[in-house]
């Protein structure tokens, strides 16, 4: 069961995963071994399951990114996820319904780069067609 301290201290991780242990006890007003009791409890738990990076927005501004809508093979889906998987410009992959089979969230550092990426994602055994639709700004990102 997870506690109010817990959605607190996990709250302090999303904002910084790298801050100390010692300064995550400060700002809750808790003890550094209780923090750290506490992530290892939530690591157990599966509630954590990794730490990441944050991008600069500065660096990720000048990112290219798309929308590519696939449709796969049915008896071929889970040889395409993993395909997806693999590929480092893929950021996120969804599972959708409707006309598409799945929605992949690519980036790159130019249209020259994209276009490959999206060459390839089309070329994947098990994928039938695919649809892109390059992002030209961010209106709202919350």
């Amino acid at each position: 069961m997870t506690t109010k301290a817990d959605i607190a201290l996990l709250s302090l991780l999303r904002e910084n995963a790298r801050a100390s242990t010692a300064d995550l006890a400060r700002r809750l007003g808790v003890s550094r071994t209780t923090v750290q009791s506490r992530i290892e409890k939530l690591e157990k738990q599966g509630v954590i399951e990794g730490y990441t990076v944050r991008i600069a927005h500065d660096f990720e501004r000048d990112l290219v990114r798309a929308h590519v809508l696939i449709t796969a093979f049915p008896k071929l889906a889970a040889k395409v996820e993993q395909a997806l998987r693999n590929m480092m410009a893929v950021r996120t992959l969804h599972s959708v319904s409707g006309q598409y089979d799945m929605i992949a969230i690519v980036e790159s550092p130019s249209i020259k780069e994209l276009d490959a990426v999206l060459d390839e994602i089309g070329a994947l055994e098990g994928v039938e067609r695919t649809m892109s639709s390059i992002i030209l700004s961010t209106r709202i990102d919350r």
